[in-house]
Parts: structure tokens; sequence; C-alpha cells
């Protein structure tokens, strides 16, 4: 990657029930993110963290939604609205936004800053979880497991301008390793048109073909990527500190052989993030260092 690549942090935890996620972004630097890209050849600059509010300061039910429930609505749109300014000033400056969370619900902000007017936006969703769900499908309200529908404006998200993305078609988006999925999402996904690749997909067939078969999804007719890396993707063995673990995901090499398929298509990458590590429930930092090797592979760090 021949841009300059601006790392901007998303303390963020009102989109999921366990606190600690909103300490990934510190984590995650922690972990050497920095020396990782330096090493790669890769000019890194870091942009600071957005302001997120504290959830004890804020009514978790005020969001004024007409139907179905979304806790801490208001807040995460103020926040998802900062990220998107934030991203979008950064590709306007010919600079390569890298956005670490915090819970999945960034994922909202990074989108909306990453689209522009006429062009279509790919996406690739490396994550255990669907985030399908709305408002009025959720069994537990939090945000983090909505954002993919919030972005192709499902549900009561579809009348709010900061959540829907229009410049992301279904057909373009393709989630990668999904293995946790509830009953009102399943419905959605299956009447949509995005392409849901599960565990299953990938133990039959192989991550190499899976992630290529993505990457040509999400790029078939679209003017830019994105690629949302949810560490949960990952089997808990690989990566323990994340906000919701699920058993039975990739290996380590699996995960990096996607990365390496996504640095094969640089030219088309126009914004990633990473998000959903909980240092909490980490062990030495290992799932911060590890989400720091992904994101160098993505960028094309190899052995030789």
């Amino acid at each position: 990657m021949d841009k300059q690549v601006r790392v901007l942090g998303v303390p963020m935890d009102l989109g999921a029930d366990r606190r600690g996620v909103d300490m990934g972004p510190s984590a995650i630097r922690y972990g050497g993110l920095a020396d990782q890209l330096t090493s790669t050849g890769i000019d890194c600059i870091d942009g600071g963290d957005i302001a997120v509010p504290r959830p004890e300061e804020s009514d978790p039910d005020a969001g004024g939604l007409p139907s179905g429930r979304a806790k801490f609505f208001r807040e995460t749109k103020e926040v998802c609205e900062d990220v998107a300014t934030a991203v979008n000033a950064t590709l306007m400056e010919g600079q390569f936004p890298l956005v670490l969370g915090g819970d999945h619900s960034i994922g909202i902000g990074t989108l909306a800053g990453a689209a522009r007017d006429d062009e279509e936006l790919g996406v690739i969703w490396f994550d255990a979880h669907g985030d399908f769900n709305t408002p009025e499908t959720t069994p537990s309200g939090n945000i983090h497991g909505m954002s993919l529908a919030a972005v192709l404006g499902l549900g009561a998200f579809s009348d709010h301008e900061w959540a829907h993305t229009p410049a992301v078609s279904e057909e373009n988006v393709v989630i990668v390793g999904l293995r946790d999925v509830d009953d009102g999402e399943r419905r959605l996904i299956e009447e949509s048109e995005i392409t849901a690749y599960t565990m299953s997909d990938i133990d039959t067939r192989g991550a190499p073909e899976v992630v290529a078969e993505a990457l040509e999804i999400a790029t078939d007719g679209t003017d830019g990527m994105h690629v949302s890396l949810d560490l949960d993707w990952l089997d808990p063995t690989e990566a323990p500190g994340v906000g919701t673990p699920v058993r039975g995901g990739v290996s380590y090499r699996e995960a990096h052989i996607a990365m390496e398929y996504v640095a094969e298509h640089h030219d088309q990458l126009r914004s990633m993030e990473m998000v959903e590590v909980n240092p909490i429930l980490d062990e030495h930092n290992r799932t911060a260092e590890l989400g720091c090797e992904l994101v160098a592979s993505a960028f094309g760090k190899r052995v030789l």
C-alpha cells in the first residue's frame, strides 16, 4: 500500500452488554500495531480517539425508536456520526482509515464515512455473528448485533440516514465465518441478497477458496471495498480476549491466509476496521497482538 495509514480509535462499549471493549484501541496500540505496520513499510500516523460517552451517564432506552429496542441508540448515533466524519476526512486527505474498536456498532460509522456519492462499496464482514438483527428482531437490544442490518437500512434503521449507507448493496456484502445466529436474523439473512459463509463452508471448502470467492463478490462492479475484522471470528483458543467468544472459529493460519488474500486486493481496499478486542478477558494481551499481526498481513506483510 502506498497510502499513509491513519489510525482512528473508537473506545466504544455502548453497543454491547459486556464491559471492556472500550479499552480495545489502547490494547491494540500497546500490542504493537505501529511497529507491525512500520515493519511492513507502511507510513502510519495515529489520529487519536473519537470521544465516546460513558454508559453510566446515559439512559440506554432514551432513543425514540418507533418500534423495537436498540440500547443507547442516541449515543450510538452521535458516535457513529463522528466516526463517519473522521473516516471521510481521512479519505479526503488521501490517507487510508484504519479504525480500532470498541464494539462492532462502530462499523455503522466507518462505512458511512467510507462511502462516497455515486460509488458502490463492497463489504467483507469477518465475524462469528451475523450482526443482522434489527430493533424489531433483537433478543438483547445491543446495537453491535445490528450494525450490518443498519448499514443496509433494514427495519427501523431504514428512516435513519446516519445508519443506512445506500452505497452498500446487499449483493456485494459477504459475511465470512458465521457460526452464531439468532432466529430473527437468520430469517433476514436468508431473505436478503447478501452472501454468508459459515464455518461449515470453511471446514468443507477451505479458507483460501472461501475468502477468494468473498473477495470476488465484494469487488464485483464496486468502486472499493471495506473489510471489517471482528476478532471473535477466530477460535477462542487463538483469541480469548473478545467481547463475544464462540467456539469453533478459524485458526491462526486460516486468519493469516485470509488477510494475505485481502492484501492482494490492496488497490480496491478503501477502509478497514478491527473490533471487539476485550483486554479484560485476554491473556497477556495476546488477542490484541494477534490482531496487530493480522492487520499487518492485510497490508502486505509476508515471510518472504
